[in-house]
């Protein structure tokens, strides 16, 4: 038994070596390093910069894409539910329909809130 935990631990230390070895080590040999006052500035899709770099943004624009993220990963379980749905048989039906229900629940309050409207 603890020699499953040993393999898992050295396979772990190995796999973390691995990733600094490439990253940091063989990326600092390779690299080319010929710093210039240009390729120091910023760079902007092409364009240059205008203005300052720290600009300022709503919060509500973090809510928008917080509540965006959380129905999005959501509905990702509503996928694999309904490729098997026929053989999972009435419980499953009822547990996804109170998964829905929560999901449904959390809109409610966040149309509530307001957290939706973007401006």
């Amino acid at each position: 038994m603890a020699a499953d935990y040993a393999y898992v631990g050295f396979f772990l230390i190995v796999g973390v070596l691995f990733v600094i070895l490439n990253i940091d080590i063989i990326s600092r040999i390779i690299r080319p390093r010929n710093p210039t006052p240009r390729k120091l500035t910023t760079y902007e899709c092409g364009e240059e910069p205008i203005g300052v770099g720290w600009v300022r943004f709503h919060v509500r624009y973090y809510l928008y894409a917080l509540v965006y993220i959380i129905f999005a990963v959501e509905t990702v379980f509503l996928f694999p539910w309904a490729i098997v749905f026929r053989e999972l048989g009435l419980f499953a039906f009822v547990e996804m329909m109170i998964f829905i229900g929560i999901l449904l629940v959390g809109l409610a309050y966040a149309w509530k809130k307001k957290a939706l409207e973007w401006v």
